[in-house]
């Protein structure tokens, strides 16, 4: 099982930024992470509309993170782009499990603890910790 790819891109868009620390526009941002334009600009566009990026338009516009990198995590970025995480759709909320178990389903309470711990995994690492890992304190 793996994340989406939009998933990957949007969390190697939210580490550049963070990498470097100022406005960057969306073209020399496409380019290091070799993500193609308009892929990063969807991207871009939900990481906006979730408060994790600012965008300004003009000639000085770009892109930049709405918040410090020790206050973005992964969660937050997956959630923007894939919604909330779940292991199944029985655990999701939208009412899509069909196994006929109206409730105390064993299957569905399981998947809601494996579903708890990795996102309390995911909150739990923030860009920072990221970049501190990779010894990066640099900026672009």
């Amino acid at each position: 099982m793996y994340i989406t790819q939009e998933a990957d891109y949007a969390i190697r868009i939210v580490r550049c930024l963070a990498k470097c620390g100022q406005r960057r526009d969306a073209r020399s941002i496409s380019e290091e992470v070799n993500v193609t334009l308009r892929f990063s600009l969807k991207i871009l566009g939900k990481l906006s509309g979730a408060g994790i990026v600012r965008s300004f338009k003009g000639n000085r516009g770009g892109y930049e993170l709405a918040h410090q990198p020790a206050d973005i995590t992964l969660k937050d970025v997956l959630g923007a782009v894939e919604g909330p995480y779940a292991m199944s759709r029985c655990v999701g909320g939208e009412g899509d499990c069909n196994c006929g178990v109206t409730s105390n389903c064993a299957v569905q309470n399981t998947f809601k603890r494996i579903s708890d711990s990795i996102n309390t995994q995911l909150d739990a690492v923030n860009f920072e910790t990221i970049l501190e890992e990779e010894g990066c304190g640099c900026g672009c």
